[in-house]
Formats: C-alpha cells, sequence, structure tokens
C-alpha cells in the first residue's frame, strides 16, 4: 500500500509522459470551448500548472479526469455569460490539387460559411458535444466523462444539435 501512495504525478518522467498523451487531446477541447488558438493553448498551459501543483494529490490514473475537470471550470469562469464562437473553417484542412468545376467551389464555400454558421447558433453544450463526437471520434461515453454529464445528457445534446442544424442549414437552401 505505500509503495502505491509515492506513485504520483510529481515524478518528472510521468509527468512529461501524462503531458506528452493529454496536451493536445486538451487543447483540442479548449479550443472547441473558446473557439480561439491562443486562449486554448494558455489553458492547456493552466491545466499543466495546476495539475503540477497538485501532483501530490492526484494519481497518475486520475490526471486525465483532473485536467478535463480543471479545463471545464477554467471554460466556465471565463465564459460564463459569453457565446463561443468557433472558427470552424481554419481547423478542416485544405486540399492540394482541386479538380473540380468553379461553380461547385463556389457552392462548397458558401455551405462552409453556413455550416459554420449553423454551428456557432448551437448552444455552447450542444457545441461541445457536437464537435468532440463528430471532429475528435469520441464516443457518448467518452463525452459523458470529459464534461461529467450523463451519455443521455450527452444524447440529448447531440439530437438538438443536430436538429438546429438541420434546420439552420435547410433555411439557406
Amino acid at each position: 500500500m505505500q509503495k502505491e501512495l509515492s506513485k504520483d504525478v510529481c515524478e518528472e518522467k510521468r509527468y512529461e509522459h501524462i503531458f506528452n498523451t493529454y496536451s493536445e487531446v486538451i487543447n483540442n477541447y479548449f479550443f472547441y470551448k473558446f473557439g480561439n488558438k491562443e486562449m486554448a493553448k494558455e489553458s492547456v498551459q493552466e491545466a499543466f500548472i495546476k495539475l503540477w501543483e497538485n501532483c501530490k494529490k492526484v494519481p497518475p490514473s486520475k490526471a486525465k479526469s483532473f485536467l478535463y475537470t480543471v479545463a471545464n471550470n477554467l471554460s466556465l469562469n471565463r465564459y460564463k455569460h459569453q457565446k463561443v464562437v468557433l472558427n470552424y473553417a481554419n481547423t478542416v484542412p485544405q486540399q492540394t490539387k482541386d479538380e473540380q468545376t468553379p461553380h461547385f467551389k463556389l457552392e462548397e464555400e458558401e455551405f462552409k460559411v453556413k455550416l459554420e454558421q449553423a454551428i456557432q447558433k448551437l448552444s455552447e453544450k450542444q457545441r461541445v458535444a457536437f464537435l468532440l463526437h463528430r471532429i475528435d471520434d469520441k464516443s457518448y461515453k467518452e463525452i459523458a466523462e470529459i464534461l461529467d454529464i450523463s451519455v443521455k445528457a450527452v444524447e440529448k445534446r447531440m439530437q438538438k444539435a443536430l436538429e438546429s442544424l438541420r434546420e439552420h442549414i435547410e433555411a439557406f437552401n
């Protein structure tokens, strides 16, 4: 039992492993919450600083959960009464070779703008659940753990998000 207690996040190699494993995922989470790459990077740093400050209290098996909890708390503190604007167009990889007609390209660009606007109109809860599922390929169970809600709540948020997106996109046509 004593040996287990000595295993904490304060060991440099263990902390470095945790950072290398979760920093990109936490960064994506913050980016979806804030819609701002710089703020996401700063928030990742803050989350890992909090982890280091609490390294004696956090066992390695709980580090991921701790980081997501800190991430969620930071986002709530920063944007309690503001909506997050996501710059979706910057996250879509650009094609290097394009053999499509100019008309098709124009329609595609217009659709991207309309999709971005529709995603921005989602509530923050719906938007985060939607992007975690569709962009990061997270399962409903994983999203529930990240957001500290039930799987049913994730299902409901996804259902509402998809309904809202359908309405907004159909309204554009």
